[in-house]
């Protein structure tokens, strides 16, 4: 008796708590108000309302002024609706190809046939990249520890997996590039400090990457690093470096680059894309907000694509630094107006 009336009755799906009638994705059901502690009232997390860590997140998040003119951050979707899951399946195919690459040329011995010149040039305008690299890692798990809903969240700690795989992939060519064309200094880490920290050229990225990380207000942090360092960044790195390097005999950057660009750089773009559209149809006046904060960092952005260029445009067969730093801001200024700013 007690088995036939369990049997009949309705199975209650966790769905029927939200707002919408129907049975979540699985997308959807890992990631619905996951944090517990936005907007949580008296303070987002339960100490003293006037502890540091809470003080921090009211001001910088809660008070952002992106933030505050969004009255439903549970309703932005990732455009490719990732969970952690699907992520790590759809990583792993990227890897394998990247591994089997890398295979490929050194089987040919790749490495050894590079010019010196190139090799010196590597050295000066391309390796110390992995400090950039690691900086926008960081930022990128700042703006999922700040997000207003882990709808938001999931999307900047996955850029930021995807900054780890370009980071590891540089890491691991400047070792082998040292030992197999016999020139250590190309993997040692305090000559590629040195460079990043003292020669002209890096400077003005080093300058806005700096500046960047300690932008701590939310709508700060993601003006400043989705509309303008992340996409200079990555035309710079990913576009043009891997057109110099394709014409340096150095096919294999070119590639590894070109699928950066193909898969991580278009997951950000696209992302970024999502968001301020999410925001602005739901206060026009984010518009004009994300528009003037991105423009006061336009100044930074535009020395740091100029530095990088004149860098850049000392390889053989580069073009000059004007046309590299105009085809890079034009870039940037193409997901500005893909974003309606």
């Amino acid at each position: 008796m007690a088995v036939a009336k369990s049997q009949g009755r309705q199975r209650k799906q966790p769905w029927s708590l939200w707002t919408e009638k129907r049975v979540p994705s699985e997308y959807e059901a890992v990631t619905f108000k996951f944090h517990n502690h936005f907007r949580n009232e008296p303070a987002p997390f339960e100490l003293s309302e006037d502890w540091s860590i809470n003080v921090f997140y009211r001001t910088n998040r809660e008070n952002s002024p992106l933030v505050a003119s969004v009255d439903d951050w549970e309703g932005y979707r990732d455009v490719r609706a990732y969970t952690y899951r699907r992520f790590v399946e759809e990583q792993k195919d990227r890897e394998v190809y990247c591994d089997n690459l890398i295979d490929e040329f050194e089987a040919r011995g790749h490495y050894e046939k590079l010019s010196p010149a190139w090799l010196d040039f590597l050295r000066d305008y391309y390796l110390p990249v992995r400090f950039p690299g690691h900086a926008a890692q960081m930022s990128a798990v700042y703006l999922g520890q700040m997000a207003p809903s882990a709808f938001v969240t999931n999307t900047f700690y996955f850029q930021m997996a995807n900054e780890m795989r370009r980071v590891q992939r540089q890491a691991y060519l400047a070792q082998v590039l040292a030992m197999d064309t016999g020139r250590p200094e190309l993997a040692e880490t305090e000559r590629a400090r040195l460079t990043w920290t003292g020669t002209p050229e890096w400077q003005g990225l080093r300058e806005l990457v700096e500046k960047q990380l300690i932008a701590y207000d939310f709508t700060e942090a993601f003006a400043s690093r989705q509309l303008v360092l992340r996409p200079i960044f990555d035309h710079l790195f990913n576009t043009e470096f891997a057109q110099i390097a394709e014409r340096n005999g150095d096919g294999l950057l070119s590639m590894l680059h070109a699928d950066f660009r193909t898969y991580d750089q278009s997951y950000a773009a696209d992302n970024t894309k999502g968001l301020v559209a999410y925001a602005v149809g739901k206060a026009e006046s984010n518009r004009s907000l994300l528009k003037d904060t991105a423009a006061r960092w336009q100044a930074l952005g535009e020395k740091a694509a100029k530095g990088i260029a004149e860098g850049f445009a000392k390889a053989s067969g580069a073009g000059s630094a004007t046309e590299i730093a105009r085809r890079t801001i034009d870039a940037q200024q193409k997901l500005l107006a893909d974003c309606g700013l």
